[in-house]
């Protein structure tokens, strides 16, 4: 997050969770920013940690349904907290044991 923050994003809530039910978590989404753009986007960023590249490294874990649970909670965010919705991009930080790497729009809702 510090890193973000150095490079002039916001931090507007961490770990926002949304079930799907009593027991069940329908979508989670790590870190809710807002970029200094004049847009005022909104960023909502997946991070994820791994030891190493094996099996692709930490980006690679970021499945198609990982994603559409991200949108879903992202969405949820945006009709509790936003009367007009501004632009949004998903982001996501991986970290490959001492590398990070911050992939901007890594994918979209679409």
């Amino acid at each position: 997050m510090a890193h973000l923050q150095q490079q002039g994003l916001v931090l507007l809530q961490r770990n926002y969770r949304v079930a799907a039910g009593p027991s069940a978590r329908a979508g989670e989404v790590d870190l809710i920013m807002r970029d200094r753009d004049r847009d005022g986007t909104l960023v909502f960023v997946e991070v994820r940690r791994r030891g190493s590249f094996d099996h692709g490294g930490a980006a690679a874990s970021v499945t198609r349904s990982k994603q559409m649970r991200i949108i879903f909670a992202a969405r949820h965010y945006l009709q509790r907290h936003c009367r007009v919705w501004p632009p949004c991009r998903f982001d996501v930080v991986a970290i490959d044991g001492d590398t990070l790497t911050w992939l901007i729009a890594a994918f979209d809702a679409g």
